[in-house]
């Protein structure tokens, strides 16, 4: 298709206009956030009832500014930094649901859309749209909705796998060619470095990865460059696979499900990583019902599912969304990679987390986990906790055998009152704490 295309954009207003009051909207997210389109939908002064269903959305959430929870109600399939304050006042709803259960919400219609805002590429010779940096459950939203509307973005990625929208269902749009909203890496801190030189241990030659964002599976992935024929399948991936990648690390040779290929559902990272992706058959997008399907993970060899935690009590409950209360982000697809992993043939689903927060003054063992705290992964799923002290496989161990394991890779300063607390609820024998 030649650029015939764009003599059919109107301006982020008029895209807009299709929105009524009352209606079920998508919101597109992470790097493919339509922002010209929620800033022309937030400028309208007409509208009221409408609710946007999203995962976690890059830059700005205007739609969620206090006063405006008449007009616009927030359902957070997954909660990112902009919608924390507003969930906790009650502005605006999470729900705490599996990353690969999403798509089915539209897919079956529990949750009817009416509009599906996107972010998408140019449309290619064969008049298609990619939907670039993030598939995930945009592809359902834009096979379920009644209207699709597209911000059409000249530096939005094309890229490979289930993840096109033809042009002819795109209902109106506007053109653009803006810089996507980018992530970079922070400083990699002491204590991340040490914990990626554990969990790198425990990653074999032929593994396949899934990792999520965040200064300690950066640290992980820094420390896989002498490894051999790595495979990734996973949720969402960031800058650091290219460095993988580019050291002849990660060849997926091993991999039963796109062998040959890296599978993914979404990215978040910087230019180099867009520029990656762009047009590159060796990465595969597909929805995260797909993505993040246990028969489909457990399919493949070695899965190595890295994920974090905020809290974890010592029979094992592993919360990693909430603050207590306080939803912090969501379910994601920690369990959907936990169980693959623990499925797959010499998999290791590993839960790594810093011994302490609030500057060592909090352990995040604890005996409970806080009031209100949510349960991401079961005791029943847990397999391995690494902390900067060590990593202990809970599988298969009694309450007992795990508080002790648990309390091993504490913070030396909170083992001796971790004890005593377990000795006082369960009545176990109170050990002296190994420091």
């Amino acid at each position: 298709m030649s650029n015939s295309w764009k003599s059919r954009a109107v301006s982020a207003t008029e895209v807009v206009a299709v929105i009524r009051s009352g209606t079920n909207v998508f919101l597109h997210g992470a790097c493919a956030t339509p922002t010209p389109l929620i800033e022309a939908m937030c400028a309208r002064s007409d509208l009221e009832s409408v609710r946007l269903y999203h995962l976690h959305t890059s830059g700005p959430a205007p739609f969620a500014a206090r006063g405006r929870e008449h007009e616009f109600r927030s359902v957070s399939l997954f909660t990112g930094a902009p919608l924390r304050a507003a969930v906790g006042e009650n502005r605006a709803d999470f729900v705490p649901i599996f990353l690969s259960d999403i798509p089915g919400l539209f897919l079956s219609g529990a949750v009817p859309l009416d509009v599906a805002i996107l972010q998408v590429s140019p449309p290619d010779r064969h008049g298609m749209c990619s939907l670039g940096t993030s598939c995930d459950a945009a592809k359902a939203a834009a096979e379920t909705t009644r209207v699709v509307i597209a911000e059409i973005n000249e530096q939005m990625p094309r890229t490979h796998g289930n993840n096109v929208v033809p042009f002819e269902r795109i209902h109106a749009f506007v053109a653009t060619d803006r810089a996507l909203i980018e992530h970079a890496a922070e400083p990699e801190t002491a204590v991340e470095a040490r914990i990626g030189e554990l969990v790198a241990e425990l990653v074999e030659d032929g593994s396949t990865l899934q990792m999520g964002i965040g200064g300690i599976p950066d640290a992980v992935l820094a420390r896989l460059h002498g490894k051999k024929d790595l495979g990734i399948h996973t949720e969402m991936f960031s800058d650091r696979i290219v460095d993988l990648v580019e050291s002849g690390a990660v060849t997926n040779k091993h991999k039963v499900v796109g062998v040959g290929r890296i599978v993914t559902s979404f990215i978040n990272g910087t230019r180099r990583l867009f520029d990656f992706v762009n047009d590159n058959p060796l990465v595969a997008f597909y929805p995260c019902d797909w993505t993040n399907d246990t028969a489909i993970i457990r399919k493949n060899p070695k899965v190595v599912a890295i994920n974090s935690a905020i809290q974890i009590d010592l029979s094992g409950q592993v919360c990693a969304d909430s603050i207590g209360h306080r939803i912090f982000s969501g379910i994601g697809g920690q369990m959907d990679f936990i169980r693959g992993a623990a499925l797959s043939r010499g998999g290791k689903p590993i839960i790594a987390l810093p011994s302490t927060a609030a500057g060592g003054k909090v352990s995040r063992l604890v005996l409970q986990l806080n009031a209100g705290a949510g349960v991401v992964t079961t005791r029943g799923h847990v397999h391995w906790i690494v902390t900067e002290y060590g990593a202990v496989n809970l599988h298969g161990k009694s309450l007992r055998e795990r508080a002790e394991a648990l309390i091993s890779i504490a913070h030396p300063e909170f083992r001796a009152g971790l004890s005593r607390e377990l000795a006082e609820v369960r009545h176990f024998p109170q050990k002296s704490a190994v420091v």
